[in-house]
């Protein structure tokens, strides 16, 4: 496989080296340790990492070596043009240190969770096993969770190569922008992920958990239990919060490049180019993309579990975009449905008026 990746290699550009090698040798490890498991969660255990070593390769180049010292030690070959390897780039910088940031938080939420148990397995893969043939399985557990999952990972790091590239002077404002609203997303997200905990803690055990997470201290009912999902806190506004803000923190990291007075004409490989192209645009689009198909699937395992009210929550909440649950409020009103699927989503004993 080497020599392979070696031929590979030569043909893309020298930032992109090292980490297509590293995609591809973790890709191949996915295939391989899900097939001596038996478990096809490898690649979900290394989710919250991935995306960070990619961007942090970008933002430090000038740290790396020509050659590697150890297997998978990043490097830069001497083919790199000179001004990326001689300082930093202080956008690439800033978006690495964002980047931590959701690392930590993905990290505690996978940890808490119990997912990086070895032998713990997402619970849609289980169900699609049982939906497919074997054979079919397999073919969709090499080319889709070994491999495609991986390169998601991997085109997540390009905005920052981008960045890295322009080698701007000083942060500009949309810099400044973009990173506050990155911040209070990442902070939504932990606390959509924090009522998602608590609700699952309730559920299983009965009781309100010792513990209050921000944003979390919400009194469950008996009557939210036996609804079977939370519809409370940022979940009655999105179906989905966790993944509203997941991909919205991916279109911003995204945009730094885009949005940068350096884009497009100003950059140390293509110095005055009057070219705009458009694969910077596929991070966000192919992760969006994923959710959205993912998503699909999530929901059909919920309304068959909760037919009646998981139809009435999809009737009542947006699946991301919370703007867009005061529309379907409305709408249900004019056509005479909104009392009713308000009881099922939001429960009796729910102030009406908070539902509006």
């Amino acid at each position: 496989m080497a020599p392979l990746l070696s031929t590979l290699a030569r043909g893309i550009s020298p930032t992109l080296q090292w980490p297509v090698k590293f995609c591809l040798y973790n890709a191949a490890a996915a295939y391989i340790l899900s097939i001596i498991t038996g478990n096809v969660s490898q690649v979900d255990r290394v989710w919250t990492f991935l995306p960070t070593i990619y961007t942090a390769y970008y933002a430090l180049l000038p740290l790396w070596p020509n050659q590697p010292r150890l297997f998978f030690f990043p490097y830069v070959p001497e083919t790199v043009h000179p001004e990326l390897v001689q300082r930093f780039s202080p956008r690439a910088l800033l978006m690495f240190g964002l980047v931590f940031i959701w690392m930590c938080r993905l990290t505690y939420n996978t940890w808490r969770r119990g997912l990086f148990n070895p032998n713990d397995e997402d619970y849609r893969w289980a169900i699609l096993r049982q939906k497919i043939p074997t054979w079919l399985f397999q073919v969709f557990n090499l080319t889709f969770i070994a491999f495609i999952q991986n390169i998601i990972l991997f085109l997540l790091g390009l905005p920052t190569q981008i960045a890295a590239v322009q080698q701007p002077d000083k942060l500009s404002t949309s810099d400044y922008v973009l990173a506050t609203l990155a911040l209070i997303d990442i902070a939504a997200e932990f606390v959509a992920d924090n009522q998602q905990y608590s609700f699952q803690t309730y559920k299983r055990l009965g009781v309100h958990a010792q513990n209050e997470w921000p944003g979390a201290r919400i009194k469950w009912t008996p009557a939210d239990a036996k609804r079977g999902f939370v519809t409370r806190g940022l979940w009655a506004w999105s179906r989905h919060p966790n993944f509203f803000c997941e991909q919205s923190f991916w279109v911003i990291i995204n945009l730094f490049p885009l949005l940068a007075p350096e884009w497009p004409s100003h950059s140390v490989v293509s110095p005055n180019s009057s070219f705009i192209p458009l694969w910077p645009l596929a991070p966000a689009l192919v992760l969006c993309t994923l959710f959205f198909s993912s998503t699909l699937f999530t929901e059909s395992i919920s309304l068959s579990k909760y037919p009646e009210a998981y139809r009435a929550y999809q009737k009542r909440v947006s699946m991301f975009v919370p703007f867009l649950t005061p529309v379907w409020g409305l709408l249900l009103r004019l056509t005479g449905q909104k009392e009713e699927v308000d009881r099922l989503v939001y429960g009796q004993d729910v102030d009406k008026d908070k539902t509006q």
